[in-house]
């Protein structure tokens, strides 16, 4: 597999629900699967995989999905995308070695990772039972590419963001927001009083949403 990736696989022979878990910058693959035991009682498959882009941190190295100097006004279209193509070809090979339920296929991403799972879900929303964006934000320039159609309507969307974040503006996440709606997501978005991280709470909810949103919803064939 082209990237490097941590895995948490659930007892039993699958096929598992299933997240896909996107690091933010400077993290690495081990960064969320930690967050696996606790959500839905580790009922879960959790497939980490790692930015390409090594972020040197002094004692040791992070990683990313794109430079840092893509955040800005002038995102870099292409790097996101070279990013976003690396996963989709990712979860294509992970398909043949773990067993995932590809009806119940979740796209996770933190900060930078969100944007990535952004990119991801809303180009091919029929492939995802969900969407997850912690901390994150949706870069303007990326909406022209989606059209609301059926499939968006059927895509589960949960959006969290800290009130206190430090790193990425509250208002980046309520922006967002707002243009999510134009798809006719079905769309959840909570605040914390939290900075640029994944709290108790947070975490509660992220659990609780995922078991009533993808555990215990009708299966669409």
């Amino acid at each position: 597999m082209q990237l490097a990736h941590a895995c948490y696989e659930p007892e039993g022979p699958g096929p598992h629900p299933t997240i896909v878990a996107l690091h933010g910058w400077g993290a690495s693959a081990f960064d969320l699967v930690g967050l696996a035991p606790y959500l839905a009682n580790g009922r879960f498959q959790v497939i980490c995989p790692q930015g390409a882009i090594t972020v040197p941190l002094g004692f040791r190295d992070g990683y990313g999905w794109f430079p840092l100097s893509s955040f800005g006004q002038g995102t870099n279209e292409s790097a996101l995308d070279q990013a976003t193509d690396a996963v989709r070809g990712f979860l294509g090979t992970a398909a043949q070695r773990y067993p995932i339920d590809e009806h119940k296929l979740v796209v996770l991403g933190f900060s930078q990772g969100g944007v990535v799972a952004y990119n991801l879900a809303l180009a091919d929303p029929a492939r995802f039972a969900a969407l997850v964006a912690l901390s994150s934000w949706l870069p303007p320039m990326l909406l022209p590419r989606f059209q609301a159609g059926e499939a968006h309507r059927q895509l589960r969307t949960l959006v969290q963001h800290g009130s206190d974040d430090e790193i990425i503006a509250v208002a980046r996440a309520r922006q967002s927001v707002e243009a999510l709606r134009e798809l006719r997501l079905q769309l959840t978005y909570r605040e914390y009083a939290m900075g640029h991280e994944i709290n108790a709470a947070s975490l509660n909810d992220l659990s609780t949403w995922l078991e009533e949103k993808v555990l215990s919803s009708i299966v669409r064939l």
